[in-house]
């Protein structure tokens, strides 16, 4: 909440003439001019906190504004906790890459898939190679058949630039098996 709202306006920093006060139980004490509504929190002795500043009139409760900040940065904390890192690695090659060079890559291709990491794939092509794109293509071709059993093709064959790219994910049901998405 504190995230996603500039500002939370706190007693006198409430612009608002009148106000709709909730108290610290949850009970509404209704419309009340600003001044009372202060009055009332500090006979709580708590702050006054406007949590709809678009209703007319906007809705203040009062409480402990401190311990509302601290319990938002705990859920902000949490929320930030669960979401999910996806890191992506990238194996580079280009058209020339020997035969055995490739074995190598595709063997670290497997191996970051089998941990849980999508794997970017990128054929560079350097001066005149540009022109022999279909090489790149049978390279990668090569790698998705060699890989199309633990990882699947997220995006297919691009041509960004000089280079030719294409994304691999883990297969869903290789995870599961929890082979290593534990790293």
């Amino acid at each position: 909440m504190i995230g996603i709202r500039k500002k939370i306006r706190v007693n006198n920093g409430i612009k608002a003439k009148e106000v709709r006060v909730i108290d610290p139980d949850g009970k509404q004490l209704g419309i009340l001019s600003l001044q009372e509504a202060l009055e009332v929190a500090l006979q709580y002795d708590m702050d006054l906190v406007e949590v709809s500043p678009k209703s007319i009139p906007p809705v203040c409760r009062i409480m402990d504004y401190g311990k509302f900040k601290y319990q938002e940065s705990k859920k902000a904390q949490e929320a930030k906790k669960k979401q999910a890192i996806i890191q992506v690695k990238e194996i580079k090659l280009r058209p020339r890459t020997d035969e055995h060079d490739l074995m190598v890559k595709i063997k670290k291709i497997e191996e970051f898939l089998t941990k849980g990491y999508k794997t970017k794939v990128t054929v560079i092509f350097r001066g005149r190679e540009i022109v022999h794109t279909e090489i790149g293509k049978m390279l990668i071709n090569k790698i998705i058949e060699k890989v199309k059993d633990i990882g699947q093709l997220d995006q297919g064959i691009k041509l960004e630039g000089r280079n030719m790219v294409v994304v691999f994910s883990p297969k869903l049901n290789l995870l599961k098996g929890g082979t290593g998405a534990k790293n």
